[in-house]
């Protein structure tokens, strides 16, 4: 089986995956919704990153580590980590998990497993799909164009996602962001 290939049903596994998690994991209309479309905003972002990484892809510049299958080798390695990362933060919320920013009866914030070292694990992993998604295709423009947008769309869901839990949690969301980090264990 060639990388392209691999690459492909890696890929494609990830999205199957997005898709039932968009479908099962909605919030229901008893929740307190505060998503400000920013699910919307990640999808058309995503979208549109995709397809202009797929044309700088096939293009003759920006290539690089030539002949080498070490970067998108590297790159796949990094879906699968970030597709695991996503699934074990996403497990951990339990109910609490939407797709899209919600407040739900009874919300508890959680502080353990992952989420102690990290308080937006899943974006991390979907972030690092991410890269490893661009890293596959081992193009500069592909990573670029795949990681600079994508990230910016997260980076304001974050903060619309910190807004909802501060507002719920008050205080002890305050305790848990001075002793955790965001996306980057130990670093950011």
């Amino acid at each position: 089986m060639n990388i392209g290939t691999i690459i492909f049903w890696v890929s494609m596994v990830w999205l199957a995956s997005e898709i039932l998690l968009a479908f099962l994991w909605r919030s229901k209309s008893t929740d307190i919704r505060r998503d400000k479309s920013s699910q919307k905003i990640i999808w058309i972002v995503v979208a549109i990153s995709f397809s202009v990484s797929i044309f700088f892809k096939s293009q003759r510049f920006g290539h690089f580590g030539a002949g080498s299958m070490v970067i998108p080798n590297v790159g796949i390695a990094l879906i699968v980590c970030g597709m695991i990362v996503r699934w074990i933060a996403t497990f951990s919320l339990r109910r609490q998990f939407t797709v899209d920013v919600a407040i739900i009866k009874g919300h508890r914030l959680v502080t353990k497993g992952i989420y102690r070292y990290l308080r937006h694990p899943i974006y991390s992993g979907i972030l690092l799909a991410f890269v490893g998604l661009g890293l596959s295709f081992a193009n500069f423009a592909s990573l670029v164009v795949i990681a600079v947008p994508i990230t910016a769309a997260f980076l304001h869901r974050i903060k619309i996602e910190e807004r909802a839990l501060l507002d719920h949690f008050g205080a002890e969301y305050q305790a848990y962001c001075a002793s955790t980090k965001r996306l980057i264990p130990f670093v950011y």
